[in-house]
């Protein structure tokens, strides 16, 4: 049970979908929250695919349009909570200032030209990749999509907990105050099982999934050391933009793996 309520905790915060009930900040659903990220990511994966399927097989709409509507579902599904940090993250990053100004510059309200172009560039890029990917899609491409944002879920619990809070406040420091980096010996589990699923839903796939997870431990691997360079630590922010930022490119390698290995 206590898995369940942290993947509602989930749910409530990280998504627009309604969670009607009074859930506990304690440590021990906390800790569970941060179990079942991976979770979290699966279901937005596998209605984000869901979605796709449909309107391809059974709507008259236009690669364009099918491109389209899941292109903004993709940003609806969070109410845009992860794109807030990317752009705050780079506006920081953009600034080219000492680190506490940089704190100071993605605690202001207000966007930047590089949190601007930065968002611009992030969304044209995935749309492409998108779009692309629906005039090669076959029945894999709705796999490989479903388990983009769980890895980057997991990249998401990992860096929470293996980083320390740049600040003694925010999200990033609520979290980690009271859960340790132990908790995290679940993901290798929910990879294991990803993996042998799609592997029996689609043999022909097991290339690909083991390409995107090398791409993930690379990121996560190349992002951790240069997050504490950057920033001196996580942030709720810092975390947002490693999400938005391990996504594309996870969606960037789905279309690259269109092209050169599953075309």
């Amino acid at each position: 049970m206590s898995l369940w309520q942290g993947f509602l905790i989930n749910v409530q915060f990280f998504t627009v979908i309604p969670v009607r009930r009074e859930l506990s900040m304690e440590r021990e659903p906390l800790t569970r929250s941060i179990q079942t990220f991976p979770i979290l990511g699966l279901l937005q994966g596998l209605l984000s695919a869901a979605l796709l399927y449909g309107l391809i097989e059974w709507t008259p709409f236009s690669s364009l349009a099918v491109a389209f509507i899941t292109w903004v579902f993709l940003m609806a599904l969070t109410g845009g909570l992860h794109l807030d940090g990317w752009m705050d993250a780079n506006d920081a990053f953009f600034s080219y200032r000492d680190l506490a100004k940089r704190l100071e510059i993605m605690k202001d309200p207000r966007t930047g030209a590089f949190g601007v172009l930065s968002v611009i560039v992030l969304l044209s890029a995935r749309f492409l990749f998108l779009y692309e990917i629906i005039q090669m899609a076959t029945f894999s491409s709705y796999l490989l999509i479903a388990a983009i944002p769980f890895f980057s879920k997991i990249v998401m619990g990992y860096f929470l907990l293996s980083i320390p809070p740049s600040k003694q406040e925010g999200l990033a420091y609520f979290f980690q105050k009271s859960i340790k980096r132990s908790s995290l010996w679940i993901y290798p589990i929910y990879w294991i099982a990803l993996i042998g699923m799609t592997v029996l839903l689609s043999p022909d796939v097991f290339l690909a999934m083991l390409l995107l997870s090398a791409m993930t431990v690379l990121f996560a691997v190349v992002m951790r050391r240069k997050i504490l360079s950057w920033f001196n630590g996580v942030t709720g922010d810092v975390l947002g933009a490693s999400v938005e930022g391990m996504e594309v490119i996870l969606w960037m390698s789905v279309w690259l793996l269109h092209y050169f290995v599953m075309g």
